[in-house]
């Protein structure tokens, strides 16, 4: 219930959180298609800190099952995912977030080196201590090699961005009740293609929530195989 009051607090009440101190997320990513067919796997884990590694702000465990329709660039998958969410400082409070998403990819290239893709994702959130809740979320993905025209081996890219997140309900139990608006996340990066199916990237990521904002540094592996 603390970790839940510290969310819902007005800024004034969360200025406990140094949004001037960086903090660091370190992800994996994987994909891959079963041979011959159009069903596959992604997922990804994600371990997130307040600081640079210490302090908790959450460890993400999440896998999909993927289907690709016939004559349609499109990705659509089904998912779960298992969060535990910190509570920022000497506090280490957790709760648990039990998570069932879909979510839908589509590609876009323009021209030769601007590869797009936009990201629709539902999510329906069981989180501890707290009524049954839903969230929408779409995101705008745009990579752009620079030392090369296509993303190929040993191509370094640009990798930007932009995430938005609405809640459904406002109300989530015990009397206490969120915004429409949940948060933004607008990332930039630098990226580099090691092989075909693996990439590393390296940037900074800003979230902004209705009580605060804060950089994360953000060290990611994408993978697929």
């Amino acid at each position: 219930m603390l970790i839940i009051i510290f969310y819902l607090l007005p800024n004034k009440a969360v200025a406990q959180i140094d949004e001037d101190k960086l903090g660091a997320w370190y992800m994996y990513f994987y994909n891959t298609t079963f041979k011959e067919s159009r069903w596959g796997i992604q997922g990804d884990v994600q371990y997130r800190n307040w600081n640079m590694g210490g302090d908790l702000e959450q460890l993400l465990l999440r896998s999909g099952i993927t289907y690709k329709p016939q004559n349609a660039d499109i990705k659509i998958t089904l998912g779960y995912a298992y969060i535990t969410t910190g509570t920022y400082g000497s506090d280490n409070s957790t709760i648990t977030e039990n998570r069932i998403y879909e979510e839908f990819l589509y590609p876009v290239k323009f021209g030769k080196r601007f590869y797009t893709t936009h990201r629709f994702r539902y999510e329906q959130r069981f989180v501890e201590n707290q009524d049954f809740r839903t969230r929408y979320r779409y995101n705008f993905f745009l990579n752009i090699p620079l030392n090369k025209v296509a993303m190929d081996k040993n191509t370094i890219y640009l990798a930007l961005y932009d995430e938005i997140f609405i809640n459904g309900q406002r109300d989530i139990g015990d009397g206490y009740t969120v915004e429409i608006f949940d948060r933004n996340r607008f990332y930039a990066a630098m990226g580099y293609m090691i092989k075909k199916g693996l990439k590393v990237q390296l940037g900074v990521m800003n979230q902004t929530t209705n009580n605060w904002s804060k950089n994360q540094l953000q060290i990611s592996l994408h993978q697929t195989f």
